[in-house]
């Protein structure tokens, strides 16, 4: 494994690597908010996540400090959490495997836990902290490990936890097969002509990679992530040589900060409707800059990997998986308001004239959008900001200049065209009962907090509302007219607006209430109860404000929630 020495902030969420990229991308903010989003455990909603899964992509690196990716998969229950710091793994890799031997004391793991049927995904990374797969001493961790004495697998320690953007996942239900037999592994140094046509004809594989640096630092590990796109997106330049294109996410760039500090990495394809595995491992380049680029719209670098070892798997997996193509239905625009002069709302019916399915608020929803000259579907993700209860649905989506999807639905998406979107998913959704609601928003970020907002004022009208909005002027408030109407409407809400820099014709006291930015002088006066909800969206530096500020006044995190947007949706 090549490792490298280089300075870093030890307190620090992320390593040199991966601070050299954000640096390099102009995206460092992204740090005051990762040191609050990257936890050290595993928040309750990710444990439930990762122990509710059939299966878990973990990377790891084999004993010759290659990384490579498999499938961990069993029953209902194989995977558990004892506490927030732990989960243990009751399964091992299929016979063959390149990580057979991985899963020793001590040993750098990275695991995704993801969810295909609903695009939810989430990934921690640490050591394993006991290993046992026959009936031995008692691992010597805490009395909290005792049950798990002699269980086949391995018990994990957790050194960062974190959530992704469900961007370009394609969407499959799974079921069990009983019996299943894997086949004898088949090692060989090049993809075959049938391995070839495999990845040529793939919509998603996973990629493991790491750096571990001679100090301890939690940010150093083994990583695994998703990449996904329309078949075909990975290339096939020759039977050694593969390359794919990386585009935007949540910018903390785990796995491109890996690869500059230790260019090793290992992909992996499933079959899905086998189960069987093709592993692969070599030595990657990243293109930050070349004219091959400009070949994939959208794309931010190229990633090339160089083959040094495969190993396929016939029936490695128990699971079988099945792309759910009726969850995807065609939506006719029926109507394309400019909200302002960069936000444009657009509103969608079904274009076959049924029932929509139903969402709650907070959801976003994904589109599927054919562009000229873009090979296969983009996909993106964007917030419902109407009210639930509508018979249609309605985005608004902010132009971004370098945005590839929301230039398209600005420029050439007109009324009576037609694109394709998924039911409406997500995780940030309205709590339901009765407590005090603070919701915090700026800029585009508003379009989930109005449609929390319609559904307050709808279904409860006597639950306290503080509805606290940043824009830089009156022009730039999107929505703004249904938002005071709405407020009108409820009575409980209480309207807090800011403006960045107002235009001569805002008037304080009338239009907006602040000069400036939200800030903790604007969130203290504010009389709400002090078991309030807070629900948060605007931009990753935004947000991080936000979190800090709001855990300085004492509001406990439990009832903090919050969404954020950014070039991924673009």
């Amino acid at each position: 494994m090549t490792t490298h020495t280089m300075p870093h902030d030890p307190t620090s969420p992320f390593h040199a690597g991966e601070q050299a990229v954000q640096a390099k991308l102009g995206v460092r903010h992204v740090e005051a908010f990762a040191r609050r989003a990257v936890r050290d455990y595993l928040p309750e909603q990710h444990r439930a996540f990762h122990t509710a899964q059939p299966f878990l992509v973990v990377a790891a690196r084999d004993q010759l400090g290659r990384p490579w990716a498999t499938l961990l998969e069993g029953p209902e229950g194989f995977a558990t959490s004892p506490d927030p710091r732990h989960l243990h793994i009751a399964a091992k890799p299929a016979p063959g495997d390149a990580l057979t031997h991985a899963f020793k004391d001590g040993a750098d793991i990275g695991i995704l836990g993801i969810e295909l049927a609903t695009r939810r995904r989430n990934r921690v990374n640490g050591t394993i902290a006991a290993a046992h797969t026959t009936r031995g001493p008692r691992a010597k961790i805490g009395a909290q490990n005792d049950a798990y004495t002699g269980t086949p697998g391995f018990l994990f320690e957790v050194g960062q936890s974190f959530g992704n953007c469900p961007q370009y996942i394609r969407e499959r239900g799974w079921v069990r097969v009983p019996d299943n037999q894997p086949k004898p592994a088949i090692r060989k140094p090049a993809l075959t002509a049938h391995q070839q046509a495999w990845v040529k004809g793939a919509d998603t594989f996973f990629i493991a990679s790491g750096y571990r640096g001679e100090d301890e630092n939690p940010a150093y590990g083994m990583d695994a992530s998703h990449r996904g796109g329309e078949p075909g997106f990975v290339d096939v330049l020759d039977e050694t040589t593969l390359r794919f294109p990386d585009y935007s996410g949540n910018n903390h760039y785990n796995t491109i900060g890996n690869m500059v500090l230790n260019p090793r990495a290992g992909y992996l394809f499933v079959d899905f409707s086998t189960g069987s595995l093709l592993q692969i491992t070599g030595t990657v380049s990243l293109d930050w800059n070349s004219d091959a680029i400009q070949h994939y719209p959208g794309a931010r670098r190229l990633i090339t990997l160089v083959i040094d070892e495969t190993i396929e798997i016939h029936n490695a997996v128990g699971l079988r998986w099945a792309e759910d193509v009726e969850a995807v239905r065609p939506l006719r625009l029926i109507n394309k308001v400019q909200e302002t002069e960069d936000i444009t709302s657009f509103t969608f019916e079904a274009k076959d004239g049924a029932a929509l399915a139903g969402f709650l608020p907070g959801q976003h929803l994904p589109i599927e959008v054919a562009i000229p000259g873009h090979a296969g579907t983009a996909r993106r993700t964007y917030s419902l900001s109407n009210a639930p209860t509508d018979s249609h649905y309605r985005i608004s989506v902010k132009r971004e200049a370098d945005g590839l999807v929301s230039k398209y639905l600005h420029d050439h998406l007109q009324v009576g065209d037609t694109l394709r979107a998924r039911a409406p998913a997500g995780d940030f959704v309205l709590d339901t009962g009765d407590t005090p609601l603070v919701l915090i928003s700026a800029g585009v970020g508003i379009t989930p907090m109005l449609s929390m907002l319609y559904a307050v004022a709808g279904d409860n009208i006597n639950r306290p509302v503080w509805f606290v909005h940043g824009a830089r002027s009156g022009q730039q408030y999107a929505h703004r007219d249904e938002v005071i109407a709405l407020a009108q409407h409820h009575g409980n809400t209480t309207l807090c607006t800011t403006f960045s820099q107002p235009n001569s014709t805002d008037l304080m006291g009338i239009d907006y209430d602040h000069h400036g930015r939200i800030n903790a002088d604007m969130l203290k006066q504010l009389p709400h109860a002090a078991n309030a909800l807070y629900y948060m969206c605007g931009p990753t530096q935004f947000m991080a404000v936000m979190q800090a500020t709001l855990e300085n006044l004492g509001v406990p995190s439990g009832q903090i929630h919050f969404e954020t947007f950014g070039p991924a949706g673009s």
